[in-house]
């Protein structure tokens, strides 16, 4: 049925099994209305597209979990505005986050994000939400339809069940986790650091560091760096336009090979090995255009540079101290502070999350001190 302009299908859990029901006992917008907080986890395809498509919203408020389908209905903004009110609680949320935004470009006031908050009390900074739940709970959740296809309808039984399982735990692990960190005094931390999350910047296409998404990019140099970098843009700026993967523009060995082989002609450039003749069709003067550019420029151009043998011993220096300190707290130390955080640190950048908040205090400081 259409609830909030949207068809939910309410599932409940009652001992060891579920059943799924297409009508409902009361309104999802009604419950979500009143709601402090809720669980949510989605699902989504992103094989053919640039953009990840937004298949499932599963949410849970107290102990009433829904499967929202926002593929029934053409305009989601009643569902939305009823579903972003309420404080989120998810778990690796970031991706989630993204197609969030992407799909109601904006995201919810409040966030808290458990395997953020479980890295914080010692577990895997990448901890799986199965995981967290065996280690919670002792429950075993089903693996069978990790490989579902999630845009095809209607979905199975199976498929929802398994979909509410994302967040049938979600509230329970969410009180658990807070309670550990209230009893260790992190949970300032876990609150601070699933804040992050809700930085808009962090889902915005950045075309400067489309070339980082290139692998094997970094060890060029001269005229083929900055022909890859400009193909690395115009790829990304083609891969948005069209919604399509950006390895379906122009996939990365043949961009490599373009910007290494430095073709200057149309049948120069349909010599590259699997470049399809269709692209050079259609866009073999624009390719040929940026690489004259690129030809033409001064050839000084360098990727940034690699730390020199005082910044390498430096950089030991300061890893040495963040995992001494870490050892001391109990947290795996890329969560306390990354090593390309470090690295970019040696840069002379301080607008690093590990000079700010909870981590300044710990360890920011003292690294200030080191690298002045």
């Amino acid at each position: 049925m259409l609830v909030c302009g949207i068809e939910i299908i309410l599932l409940r859990t009652m001992a060891d099994y579920q059943y799924i029901e297409l009508s409902m006992p009361e309104p999802a917008c009604n419950a979500l209305h009143g709601a402090g907080m809720i669980g949510v986890d989605t699902e989504f395809m992103r094989e053919k597209t640039y953009y990840s498509q937004l298949c499932l919203v599963q949410f849970a408020v107290d102990r009433h979990y829904w499967c929202a389908d926002p593929l029934s209905a053409d305009n989601l903004q009643t569902f939305w505005d009823a579903i972003l009110q309420p404080a989120w609680v998810l778990h690796s949320g970031r991706q989630d986050l993204e197609v969030v935004q992407q799909s109601a470009g904006r995201l919810p006031g409040e966030l808290f994000d458990t395997q953020v908050a479980a890295a914080l009390l010692g577990y895997p900074p990448q901890m799986g939400y199965a995981n967290l739940v065996k280690e919670l709970f002792d429950v075993e959740l089903a693996k069978s339809e990790t490989r579902a296809d999630w845009s095809r309808r209607p979905l199975s039984e199976a498929e929802l069940s398994y979909a509410a399982e994302d967040v049938i735990y979600l509230l329970p692990a969410y009180e658990k986790l807070c309670e550990k960190l209230d009893a260790a005094g992190r949970l300032e931390w876990a609150k601070e650091d699933s804040a992050d999350l809700l930085n808009p910047a962090l889902y915005q296409i950045d075309l400067d560091s489309a070339i980082d998404r290139v692998k094997g990019a970094r060890n060029m140099r001269g005229h083929a760096r900055r022909t890859a970098v400009l193909l690395a843009r115009w790829r990304e700026q083609r891969a948005v336009k069209s919604n399509k993967p950006r390895q379906w523009i122009l996939r990365d060995a043949v961009l490599l090979d373009i910007a290494g082989r430095q073709p200057g002609s149309i049948e120069a450039l349909n010599s590259i090995d699997n470049i399809s003749p269709g692209m050079v069709r259609r866009n073999g003067d624009e390719l040929l255009a940026m690489i004259n550019e690129c030809r033409d420029g001064d050839d000084d151009y360098q990727p940034p540079s690699r730390p020199d043998e005082e910044q390498k011993a430096l950089l030991k220096k300061l890893q040495k101290a963040v995992v001494s300190r870490a050892r001391e707290i109990d947290i795996p130390a890329e969560v306390l502070a990354p090593r390309r955080e470090l690295t970019a640190a040696l840069s002379g950048d301080r607008e690093l999350r590990v000079f700010r908040g909870w981590r300044q205090d710990l360890i920011g400081t003292d690294l200030s001190r080191m690298l002045d």
